[in-house]
This record gives structure tokens, sequence and C-alpha cells, in this order.
């Protein structure tokens, strides 16, 4: 629990720099354009790639930078590009995914396992029960009716975003990209 808090108290120190912020806008506006690249297979299955920013601020800069970055980067993007009404159970998700993601990745090696367990973990509570519960309260549609088709389409994407995360992450890493951001807070 201790180390919890320290994780949590060192990322609420990041959020106090001027250069987290100004990294993390860079990736906001990263995120934004990304949003616009989306792969569209069959109905209800598409691979997105905007995901990919809010992880490596997770990852950079930790839990409470995370979990702020997610949530004003939804409602960015919906000020930007609105699909549907606007409803605040999805910032939730997108806070709790940011804070879940930055207490598995912040100061810790960039692996498949790593992320293999995270992204499992954020897709079964934030995809598959909250935003089912969402769902099921903004459409009228009960919750069980819901929860088979998306389960399952949650489980297809849980190996090819995780595999895709961590390519992406590993090459920044290799790069010496993770290295350079991070060397630039250390100053």
């Amino acid at each position: 629990m201790k180390r919890l808090a320290t994780l949590f108290t060192q990322s609420y120190q990041e959020l106090k720099q001027v250069r987290t912020i100004t990294i993390c806008a860079m990736f906001a506006a990263l995120a934004v354009v990304l949003g616009y690249f989306t792969i569209q297979v069959g109905d209800y299955i598409k691979i997105g790639f905007s995901g990919i920013p809010n992880r490596m601020v997770d990852y950079l800069f930790g839990p409470v930078v995370g979990g702020c970055f997610g949530g004003m980067l939804d409602i960015l993007k919906y000020i930007i590009k609105p699909t549907g009404g606007f409803f605040p159970g999805f910032t939730l998700n997108a806070i709790l995914a940011g804070v879940i993601y930055g207490s598995f990745f912040y100061k810790r090696p960039f692996t498949l396992w790593r992320i293999l367990a995270v992204k499992l973990l954020a897709v079964l509570i934030c995809n598959v029960f909250l935003n089912t519960l969402w769902l099921s309260m903004l459409y009228g549609k009960a919750f069980m009716v819901l929860l088979p088709a998306r389960l399952l389409k949650n489980l297809i994407m849980w190996p090819i975003d995780s595999i895709i995360l961590y390519l992406v992450g590993k090459t920044l890493e290799t790069a010496g990209v993770t290295r350079a951001l991070r060397g630039s807070l250390a100053r």
C-alpha cells in the first residue's frame, strides 16, 4: 500500500512540471490526429491507434497524470468531433483507464506480459463492464443482452491492441524517444 501511495505521489509531482504538461499536449495532438486513422473490420470491430499516446503518457508520467490526461482528452475529442451525446460515464472510463495503466507502467519495464496483463484488466473493467453499463443506461437495453457481444469483441481486440502497443512502445524505447522524454524531465 505504501508503494502505491509513493507511486501516486511521484506521479502527482510530475503533474506540477511545465515540461510534463507540454509533452502531454503534444501527445494529445497526436491522439486527436491518430483518431482519424482507424481500420474497420466488420460492423463492430475497428482497430484504432489513438489510444497509443494515452498509454505512452501513462508509461512516462504515471497514474495521476494518466488519469487527468485521459479525462481531458476524452472531453477534447468530444469537442473536436462529437459522436452522439456527451455522457460523463465514458469520461470516467478514460480517467480510470489512465489510472490503471499508469499504475502498471510507471517506472517499470515495458514488457509484453505486463501489457497483456494490464490491457486485460482495463478491458474487463472499463470496456466490458463499465462501457456496457453506460450503454445499457443510455439506450435502455438490458445489460446482459449487450454483455456477450461486447465481451467477445473486446477479447478479440485484447491481443491485437496489446501487440500494437508493445511494438510501438518498444520502437520508441529502442529509438531513445522515451529516454529523451524522461531525460528532459530530470533536468
